[in-house]
Formats: C-alpha cells, sequence, structure tokens
C-alpha cells in the first residue's frame, strides 16, 4: 500500500470518528433538554421587538446563523458584537427585545459589558453555555446546557463539537419559535420571494388545475360514457348536478371494482358507483397543501371548485409534482 493510499484510511477513519463524536454530542445535548428549554422558547416567541443575537468569535459567527435562520423563520433577529455593542451598537436594543447570548465557557469578559447593559435595560437573557456554572449562567433569566465532555479536536482546543451543539441547539429553538407563533409555508415563502422555494411555496392549485375540456358527467350517465372518459382523461370523472355542483367522483379504481361485481357494469349508472362527498380543491389553495392531502388519502386527482361548490377544473397529483410543489 502507497504511503498516499495510508494517508487517505487515516483521514477517511479521523473524519467519521469526527461525525461520530459531534453526532453524539447533539445527542446528549437532546436528552438534557427541560423545561428550561420551554421557557426559552416563551420568552422568545413572546418578545415584542427583536431578539439580539450575541457571541465571540466561533460563538459570534454560530449566533449570526442563529439569527439569520430566525428571521428567516419570522423571528425578527439582528446579529450584535458584544464590544461593539459598547461602542454604539447598543442603540439597536430596546427594551422590548429579548437577548440570546453564546459562550462556551460562560466567563468570556467581552461578554461581561453587554451583559451589565442588558440587566440595565430589562432585556430578558437567555443564554447558551458550556458551562452550567459559569457567570453567564447564573445572570441569565434562562441558561440551556450546550456543554461537550470535549471537542473534535485533538488537542481538545478548537472549538469543534461545541459549535455544532451550539448550532442545532439554535435550530431547535428557532424551529420551536415558529411553531409557536403559528408560522406557516405561506409566510416562508412571502419571506424568500425570489428563491424556489418560494416559488414553490406560493404555487397557487389555479396554477396548475386543467380548466377546459373537463371530463364531466351527470349522475344518470351510463359508465359506457364514463369508461370512455376514464381512459381518455387521465383515470378520474367529476359528477355534477344540473347547477354544475360537484356531487361525486368516479375513479378508474371504482371501475375495477365495479367490473369484478357486475357483467353489466356499462349499464350502471355513475351515481350508483360514484364516491359522494369526495376531496374538493379550490383554486386559491398552496399546491403543496394539496399534495399533502392527495398523498395522505390515495388520491391521484381532485375536483377543483369555486365558492359555491361548482367545478371549475381538475387538479392532477402528476401535474402538481412536476410542477415543483413537492
Amino acid at each position: 500500500m502507497s504511503p498516499h493510499a495510508e494517508d487517505g484510511a487515516g483521514a477517511l477513519a479521523l473524519g467519521r470518528e469526527v461525525l461520530r463524536q459531534e453526532a453524539a454530542a447533539v445527542s446528549a445535548a437532546a436528552t438534557r433538554l427541560d423545561d428550561r428549554f420551554g421557557r426559552a422558547v416563551g420568552l422568545v416567541a413572546g418578545c415584542g421587538g427583536r431578539v439580539i443575537v450575541s457571541g465571540v468569535g466561533k460563538s459570534g459567527l454560530v449566533a449570526r446563523k442563529i439569527a439569520a435562520t430566525m428571521t428567516s423563520t419570522g423571528t425578527a433577529a439582528t446579529f450584535v458584537h458584544p464590544v461593539d455593542s459598547l461602542h454604539g451598537d447598543l442603540g439597536v436594543v430596546g427594551r422590548s427585545d429579548v437577548a440570546l447570548v453564546i459562550s462556551k465557557s460562560g466567563e468570556t469578559e467581552e461578554l461581561f459589558g453587554l451583559l451589565a447593559q442588558l440587566k440595565r435595560l430589562g432585556v430578558p437573557i437567555v443564554a447558551m453555555v458550556g458551562k452550567p456554572d459559569s457567570t453567564l449562567a447564573r445572570h441569565a433569566d434562562v441558561a440551556l446546557d450546550a456543554g461537550v465532555e470535549a471537542e473534535a479536536c485533538p488537542f481538545d482546543l478548537a472549538p469543534t463539537t461545541s459549535s455544532t451543539v451550539a448550532l442545532a441547539l439554535g435550530d431547535a429553538l428557532a424551529i420551536a419559535v415558529f411553531q409557536a407563533r403559528g408560522f406557516k409555508p405561506e409566510d416562508f415563502a412571502a419571506l424568500h420571494p425570489s428563491g424556489a422555494l418560494g416559488r414553490r411555496l406560493l404555487l397557487g392549485v389555479r396554477d396548475v388545475m386543467v380548466r377546459d375540456d373537463l371530463p364531466v358527467l351527470g349522475p344518470g350517465a351510463p359508465m359506457r360514457e364514463c369508461v370512455v372518459l376514464l381512459a381518455e382523461r387521465r383515470g378520474t370523472v367529476a359528477v355534477t348536478d344540473g347547477s354544475g355542483l360537484v356531487v361525486g367522483v368516479v375513479t378508474a379504481g371504482d371501475l375495477t371494482r365495479l367490473m369484478e361485481r357486475r357483467e353489466d357494469f356499462l349499464d350502471v349508472r355513475v351515481g350508483e358507483i360514484m364516491t359522494r362527498s369526495p376531496q374538493l380543491a379550490r383554486p386559491d389553495e398552496l399546491a403543496a397543501a394539496v399534495v399533502l392531502r392527495m398523498e395522505q388519502r390515495g388520491i391521484m386527482a381532485m375536483p377543483v371548485v369555486d365558492a359555491d361548490g361548482r367545478l371549475v377544473g381538475i387538479v392532477h397529483l402528476h401535474d402538481l409534482l412536476r410542477a415543483g410543489a413537492a
């Protein structure tokens, strides 16, 4: 074996060990979560102003990411460097804000000036700290345990595992907060209007549904007419009354089951086998929501109705998926 191959094998083993160690540390942090996490979520979700996120060094980089995640999920947040805060940046902090301060040791001197000013303003402080008995933890309103046994760094010096745990804990906090606030997919899309994700989330049923030459019959029509439509129009026929109200739907599956029971299936009336009170979509519904309903119920297509329940189109699962609605 060449020296390069030996080096490659060693690097691979080390890489796997680092990932295992960091994954184990995140898992351990999850088991330590307690009611303090719920109190932290309550403070942030109930914040009337902004979340002021701060940290020094690698913790500062993690803080920037957490602030960005919160902002993108509907929680106004901004990163403030603790040193800069004492040289004018404290002006962004208001009494209705909540602070999230991140530190591995909880004894970083640069944080203490900011900590004192936050206390003076009466701003609630959530600490994400590696030492539960540290100065930062003692003075915080809520202290979340982000401790690790050791860094992935061979010398246990460079912040690696601790940064990963803090980042994961920040994600957990951000997600729990936006859930508590009732943040919806369309809210996310509104904050990401130019991205592919935003376009996908804003996709509506009206953008995908078939509008013309719809497969539709009355309940009194014989199945011989329905068979033709099922074959030509992708396996779903809407059934409407004389005023256009959708009263049922017939699918290729319904036809198959009828053929197994009746030799005279072609003469059976559509109204006898149709699914009454079928699942219906609205033109203004988000396409992603309709995809979820279809997948949950094993439906390949839905009639689309207006506010009065009258047929205006049909939307097919394949069209929704092709348009990127899931």
